[in-house]
């Protein structure tokens, strides 16, 4: 991973951060009983391409859509299809941009209709956790500070973080060292400074932590058929603190 070597670096990426902010608000807006993850996807491929960006998934080691649109039992990477909301789900969706040369990643869990208590809390407890580990995001701490932030806020609310998948360095390509597990031992691991750009990810499974991928290679889902909720946002690490550009 290449920290930021100039204001203008941070400036685009702020740009690129709020730009997928707005584009995901609106997505997130757009879902609703009976929309299809399909149409959802087709959604965000305009939205992201009238900003004059371009879509980060898209092609990516061959995936096929703009967002991960992951329903349920589904973790992470699902693939848009023509299955259509319904009360009672929960949607993960994952988006990246790319903004003239500068990645930008988030995901948001969102409720559909009315579900169980227990179910809004898995969603609001992976919601807190990626702020937890934000929290930890700071100059002089150790990776490892933010892996066990989430971990521990996950595990103390009853639920278990997924192993298998990891948040990562961004800038300017989608994917960048260091990968950042959602577990692990405080205090080891690389110290964090002043330009590190992160995208940190919690997937917070609501039985198992186990995983596996679907025949179609990308869909990842629980083992045990629990639920599984999903949040991401792109972090600057600056002397000031943690600054989120996707909020």
């Amino acid at each position: 991973m290449i920290p930021i070597k100039s204001e203008k670096d941070l400036q685009m990426l702020r740009s690129a951060g709020k730009i997928l902010s707005g584009i995901t608000k609106q997505v997130l807006e757009a879902v609703k009983p009976g929309i299809s993850t399909k149409e959802i996807d087709h959604l965000a491929e305009e939205l992201v391409l009238k900003e004059n960006a371009l879509p980060a998934f898209k092609g990516y080691k061959g995936f096929p859509a703009t967002i991960c649109a992951s329903l349920n039992e589904e973790i992470v990477h699902g693939i848009p299809d023509q299955r259509k909301m319904r009360e009672g789900d929960i949607l993960s969706l994952d988006i990246g941009i790319n903004y003239q040369g500068y990645f930008s990643d988030t995901a948001a869990t969102m409720i559909i209709g009315r579900v169980p208590e227990k179910v809004k809390k898995l969603v609001e407890v992976t919601r807190g956790a990626l702020f937890e580990g934000i929290n930890k995001a700071k100059v002089g701490n150790h990776l490892s500070d933010i892996s066990w932030a989430v971990q521990n806020y996950v595990e103390d609310n009853g639920f278990s973080v997924v192993r298998q998948f990891v948040g990562h360095g961004i800038g300017n390509n989608l994917h960048e060292e260091p990968e950042i597990p959602n577990f692990g031992r405080p205090g080891v691991g690389p110290v964090l400074k002043a330009g590190m750009v992160l995208a940190i990810e919690p997937m917070v499974n609501m039985g198992t932590w186990e995983a596996m991928i679907l025949d179609n290679g990308w869909t990842a889902v629980t083992k045990d058929g629990s639920l599984s909720a999903h949040f991401e946002h792109t972090v600057a690490i600056t002397e000031k603190g943690p600054e989120v550009l996707t909020i």
